[in-house]
C-alpha cells in the first residue's frame, strides 16, 4: 500500500511539472500579444518591415512599450504627407522601434517614482555602441517616459500585458529619440537648468545645445536643482553674476570631446570645456567599488557624478551635485 502510494505521488507530480510546463509554453509571445490586437497592426508590420519580429517572438526577456494605430499614423503624419509604415525609410523605422524596447522585463508596479533605463536603440552605427536612455516616471499608477509627450515621450496606456518573453505597456505616442535638451527638461531634477538655460539672456547657449547633432554631439556635465540652489543663493559664486557670466558659466560645463561616457574617462584626466578660451576639468576617480567620480574646476572644487551615461541622440550627460566654477 505504501508503495502504491508513492507511486502515486510520483505520478502526480509527474503530471503538474508537465502542466507547468505546458502552460508557460503556451504563454503568447510579445509578437503573439501585438499580433492578436488589431490596435497593433501598424506595429506589427513595422516590426515585420525592420526584421525584428524574431528578436521579440525570442527567448529573451523585453519590456516594450507599444505604441497604438493613432499614435503611429501621427508620426508619420509628421514626417510628411503620404509616409506611412510600407514607405518611411526602414533604418529610421528600426532606430525608433528599438527606443521603444528594453532589454528586461520590468512591470509597472516594480518601477520607481523615477529612474533611467537603456533602450535597445544604438547611439550610432559603430561597433558596440552605446543605447540610448530612457526617463521612466511613476506617479500613482500613472507612468510617464521621457517627460511626456509634449517632450517627445509618452504616457503609458495600458500597463503590464504579460507575455512569455517579457511584457507589454501600451503608449498613446511614438516615442521620439530623445536629444540631449529632451533629457534635461525629462527630468525634474534638472528644472534649474532648463529654467536658465531657456532664459533670454543664454538663447545662444541653448542654441548651441540644440544644434548638437549625432555626428558633432557634446557631453554635458548637469547641476541638479540642489547645486544650482547652492551656486545662485545668498553667498553662491554666481549670486551676482552678470549674464555674460552665467554664460561662461553653463560653456564651462560642455565639453568640446565629443561623446564621452563615464568607462572613457581616466584618473586625472584633463578635459577641456566649451569656453572661450578654453578651459579645464580634471577627472578624478576613487578607489572604492563601483568607482566614484567626481570633476574638479578651475577653483580645485569637486563635483560628484551621481547620474553617469545618460545617452541622447546627439549626446550624453553626466549629472553633477555642484556648479562647475570657472572663475
Amino acid at each position: 500500500m505504501e508503495k502504491l502510494t508513492k507511486i502515486i505521488g510520483i505520478a502526480f507530480l509527474a503530471v503538474s511539472v508537465l502542466s507547468c510546463s505546458d502552460d508557460n509554453e503556451s504563454q503568447p509571445t510579445i509578437v503573439d500579444i501585438a499580433s492578436d490586437n488589431a490596435d497593433f497592426s501598424i506595429l506589427v508590420r513595422a516590426l515585420e518591415r525592420t526584421d525584428l519580429v524574431s528578436t521579440l517572438d525570442g527567448s529573451g526577456q523585453f519590456t516594450v512599450f507599444a505604441p497604438t494605430n493613432a499614435a503611429f499614423t501621427t508620426f508619420f503624419n509628421s514626417l510628411g504627407t503620404g509616409v506611412t509604415v510600407e514607405n518611411v525609410d526602414a533604418a529610421v523605422l528600426k532606430k525608433i522601434l528599438l527606443n521603444h524596447v528594453i532589454g528586461d522585463e520590468i512591470k509597472s508596479g516594480e518601477l520607481p517614482a523615477a529612474t533611467y533605463a537603456s533602450t535597445l536603440s544604438p547611439f550610432n552605427t559603430s561597433v558596440n555602441a552605446p543605447t540610448i536612455s530612457m526617463f521612466v516616471q511613476k506617479a500613482g499608477s500613472v507612468v510617464t517616459i521621457n517627460g511626456g509627450s509634449a517632450n517627445g515621450g509618452a504616457t503609458v496606456t495600458t500597463a503590464d500585458l504579460d507575455a512569455s518573453n517579457g511584457v507589454i505597456h501600451v503608449v498613446g505616442n511614438v516615442i521620439a529619440i530623445p536629444t540631449v535638451v529632451n533629457h534635461v527638461i525629462a527630468n525634474p531634477d534638472f528644472d534649474t537648468l532648463q529654467t536658465v538655460v531657456t532664459s533670454t539672456d543664454q538663447a545662444a547657449v541653448l542654441g548651441a545645445l540644440s544644434g548638437l547633432t549625432a555626428t558633432a554631439p557634446a557631453t554635458l556635465f548637469a547641476p541638479n536643482n540642489a547645486a544650482f540652489t547652492a551656486a545662485l543663493g545668498a553667498g553662491g559664486f554666481a549670486y551676482s553674476a552678470t549674464a555674460a557670466q552665467v554664460t561662461k558659466v553653463l560653456q564651462y560645463h560642455v565639453t568640446t570631446a565629443g561623446n564621452v561616457r563615464s568607462s572613457q574617462l581616466a584618473n586625472n584626466q584633463v578635459v577641456p570645456m566649451f569656453t572661450s578660451p578654453v578651459l579645464n576639468v580634471t577627472v578624478i576617480l576613487g578607489t572604492s567599488n563601483p568607482v566614484t567620480v567626481d570633476i574638479k574646476d578651475t577653483q580645485n572644487i569637486l563635483s560628484r557624478v551621481f547620474q553617469a551615461d545618460i545617452q541622447a541622440s546627439n549626446g550624453v550627460i553626466h549629472g553633477v551635485n555642484k556648479v562647475l566654477r570657472p572663475f
